[in-house]
């Protein structure tokens, strides 16, 4: 395992600071069952983008048939709460993952930051794809004043409902017309002060597994979530101290939403009604009323709250980790009452739930470790040995697998049975 490139502050996060459409169900009581068909066609080929040497591997196709939401597709089987993790495969190669998703069309991606300046594309079964540089021509986008390549730095991604697109954020960007790179403590006026800049989300294809579309969005973006009915991306600006609503049938943001200092994750209502935002540098999940665009309730969860995630089958509990106490805890969403806490390691940072809801997974920054729960009453059911510095997690709802992203240069594959 590879040691990270010189870029020091990003070494280690934030230690310091307080920190479906469903597709829909058969509704006709006589009528036959419509099955939804999407085909995934991965092609790899030339890539357009300077840093030649990233393009693709390999090709193959990846072909999703459902008739449940994305967020629910399930491997059958046991379910997951009865299942143990085992290490299955550890993926190397020019990769410094900062998150790892799975869109559940038997894809998953890792977003490798400023050290690779690459999305990473893997089949499920752990073979690279596509490495996607993050180098765009914002002027192929219609944007002005960037002339040239522009680079980012892929943090965190989001699939749409339909899977059809990923979504990617990126921590800063690099090129003409852009300000120097965003810091890990900031404020908004802190950051215009130094001459940070917005940065850019960029939308993926899985099709044909290119950068297609570009939106601006605030400093230093983090998180992003897409709503259950494909409407909208939600992005959490850590420098900017907002969220940015995007209306995905323009590409354009709609709204920018006050919510305190250093935001970051966002799980989002099943009816698309509400986004819950966690408030690193608070006490509180921020809830938005997608209708209205503004902050409507404060949920108090406890200091350094740092990712968030919702029960996938009705949305009836929050789940959330508090980074700097290695916390996790349930919240009843109607009530905002916090239902069970459990300690799994040093600085948890993100959390993944099984697609049938039973199970939760949560990594262990500085314990190097990963720790499975069950959902019902957050008992701890197993612990497992990851490599240093484990920062991220997702949960294939097609093969049951989870993925978790080291920090450090891998990706590390558990199955489960």
């Amino acid at each position: 395992m590879t040691s990270l490139p010189p870029h020091g502050r990003h070494a280690r996060t934030r230690r310091s600071i307080p920190q479906r459409t469903r597709l829909f169900r058969s509704g006709c009581a006589l009528g036959a069952l419509l099955l939804i068909a999407a085909i995934v066609v991965v092609t790899t080929g030339r890539n357009d983008s300077f840093a030649s040497s990233t393009t693709s591997t390999t090709s193959t196709s990846v072909t999703t048939t459902s008739l449940v939401p994305l967020n629910q597709t399930n491997p059958g089987g046991k379910p997951a709460v009865m299942r143990r993790l085992a290490l299955w495969r550890t993926l190397g190669g020019p990769i410094s993952p900062k998150s790892v998703v799975a869109t559940n069309t038997g894809i998953v991606m890792a977003q490798n930051m400023m050290y690779r300046h690459t999305v990473t594309v893997y089949n499920s079964q752990g073979v690279l794809l596509k490495s996607i540089p993050d180098a765009v021509r914002l002027s192929d986008f219609g944007v002005t004043g960037h002339p040239g390549y522009s680079r980012g730095a892929p943090v965190e991604a989001a699939v749409t409902p339909d899977g059809q697109y990923v979504w990617v954020s990126n921590y800063s960007m690099y090129g003409a017309g852009f300000g120097p790179e965003g810091s890990d403590t900031c404020s908004p006026a802190s950051a215009h002060a130094a001459g940070n800049t917005n940065s850019y989300a960029y939308r993926i294809s899985l099709k044909t597994l290119k950068i297609d579309s570009v939106v601006q969005v605030g400093i230093v973006p983090k998180y992003l979530a897409v709503t259950p009915n494909g409407k909208y991306l939600v992005v959490s600006n850590w420098c900017s101290w907002d969220a940015v609503v995007v209306d995905l049938s323009s590409n354009h943001v709609v709204a920018r939403i006050p919510v305190g200092a250093y935001p970051r994750g966002i799980a989002i209502s099943p009816d698309s009604t509400m986004a819950y935002v966690a408030i690193m540098g608070s006490t509180i999940l921020a809830q938005i009323n997608l209708n209205t665009m503004r902050v409507v309730h404060q949920i108090y969860v406890g200091s350094n709250v740092r990712h968030v995630v919702i029960d996938p089958i009705n949305g009836q509990y929050l789940y959330v980790s508090l980074n700097a106490s290695g916390v996790v805890e349930k919240i009843n969403r109607a009530t905002g009452h916090i239902m069970a806490r459990v300690h799994t390691g040093s600085e948890c940072r993100t959390l993944a739930i099984s697609t049938d809801g039973t199970a939760l997974f949560v990594v262990n920054y500085n314990s190097n470790t990963m720790t499975m729960l069950r959902s019902s009453d957050l008992h701890v059911l197993q612990n497992v040995a990851t490599g240093t510095h484990p920062v991220g997690v997702t949960y294939d709802g097609r093969t049951g697998r989870v993925w978790v992203a080291v920090y450090t240069g891998a990706l590390m594959i558990f199955d489960t049975k």
